[in-house]
C-alpha cells in the first residue's frame, strides 16, 4: 500500500506541473492573439483597397497581364501553403495540411502540374516526411509574422508568376491559410490569388452599390499593372501571414486550455485514489494492531494459567 500512495503522490506533482505550464502557455496565447488581430484589422483596408484598385485597372483596359487575364490552357499552377513553426495548436496545421492536399488534388485532376510552396516547420516536416517535392520554404517568423516577411515569401512567387510556363513558371498562383473568425472558430481556407476574378470582385462591390470609377492610365495600364503585381501579392501574403498566426494563436489557447482542465481532472481522480489508498494503508495497520494485541493478550492469558 505505501508504494503505491507514493506512485499516486509522485503523478500529482507529475500532472501539477505541467498544469501549471498549459495554464501558463494559455494565458501567453491569449495575450498574442489578441495583438495578432488587431494587426489583421489594420492590414485589411490596405488589401482591400488594393485589390480594387487592381479590379479598377483591369476592368477600364483590355490589357493582358498575369494579374487579371487567365491562360487560355493553364498547365501548371503554385500553391502556397501556410502553417506554423510550433505544434501545440490541436488541428489547426493538419486542417491546413489537408486543405492543401484537397487543392493539390483538385488541381491535378485539371491536368495541371502544381508547385508548392511552404511556410512553416509543420508543414515542411509533414512534405518532407512523405517525401513530397517542395518548391521552396521559409520559417521562423509564423508567429509574428512582418512586412518584410511577406516580400521574402512574395518574391518567388511574383517571379514564377511573370515566367512562362515553358521557363519553369505558372499560370496560376493558390494560397491555402487559416481565415481568423473568432476565438473560437478559425476555418482552412484555399483561395486562388492570381490571376484575379475581375466578376468575383464587382459581385462583392454590387451589393453595395458601388460602381468602379472610370480611369486613365499613364504611362499605360500595362505599366500600372506591373507596379501593382508585387504591391498585390505581398498585401495578400502579409494578410494571409496575419491571419494564419492570429488562429494559431487561438488555437493553441483552445488547446492548452483543454489540457488544463484535462490536468485538473486527472489530479482530482489522482488525489481521490492516493486518499483511499492512504485510507486502505491506516486500516490495515490498524487492524495489524489490533490482531496483534489481541494475541499478546492471549498469550499472556495462557502464561498467567
Amino acid at each position: 500500500m505505501g508504494a503505491q500512495l507514493r506512485v499516486y503522490k509522485r503523478r500529482i506533482r507529475s500532472v501539477t506541473a505541467t498544469k501549471k505550464i498549459t495554464k501558463a502557455m494559455e494565458m501567453i496565447a491569449a495575450s498574442r492573439v489578441v495583438k495578432a488581430q488587431r494587426k489583421v484589422a489594420a492590414s485589411a483596408p490596405y488589401a482591400t483597397e488594393l485589390t480594387r484598385a487592381v479590379s479598377a485597372v483591369g476592368t477600364g483596359s483590355n490589357t493582358k497581364h498575369p494579374l487579371t487575364t487567365e491562360a487560355e490552357t493553364a498547365t501548371r499552377a503554385a500553391v502556397l501553403l501556410l502553417t506554423s513553426d510550433r505544434g501545440l495548436a490541436g488541428a489547426f496545421n493538419s486542417n491546413a495540411i489537408k486543405a492543401a492536399e484537397q487543392l493539390t488534388a483538385r488541381l491535378e485532376a485539371e491536368g495541371k502540374e502544381v508547385d508548392t510552396y511552404i511556410v512553416g516547420r509543420r508543414g515542411l516536416a509533414h512534405y518532407n516526411f512523405r517525401e513530397r517535392k517542395v518548391a521552396e520554404s521559409w520559417s521562423g517568423f509564423t508567429d509574428e509574422p512582418t512586412y518584410a516577411d511577406a516580400k521574402k515569401v512574395a518574391g518567388p512567387l511574383i517571379e514564377a508568376i511573370e515566367k512562362d510556363t515553358a521557363e519553369g513558371g505558372v499560370d496560376e498562383l493558390h494560397i491555402v491559410f487559416t481565415e481568423f473568425v473568432s476565438m473560437m472558430t478559425q476555418t482552412a481556407l484555399d483561395d486562388r490569388l492570381l490571376p484575379l476574378s475581375l466578376d468575383e470582385v464587382a459581385k462583392e462591390a454590387a451589393p453595395k452599390g458601388e460602381i468602379l470609377p472610370l480611369y486613365d492610365f499613364e504611362p499605360s495600364a500595362e505599366d500600372v499593372l506591373d507596379a501593382l503585381l508585387p504591391r498585390y501579392v505581398e498585401s495578400r501574403v502579409y494578410n494571409a501571414l496575419l491571419q494564419s498566426a492570429a488562429s494559431k494563436h487561438a488555437a493553441t489557447r483552445r488547446a492548452m486550455k483543454s489540457a488544463t482542465d484535462n490536468a485538473g481532472e486527472l489530479i482530482e481522480t489522482l488525489s481521490r485514489l492516493a486518499n483511499a489508498a492512504r485510507q486502505a494503508e491506516i486500516t490495515q495497520e490498524i487492524s495489524e494492531i489490533v490482531g496483534g494485541s489481541a494475541a499478546l493478550a492471549d498469550a499472556t492469558a495462557g502464561s498467567d494459567r
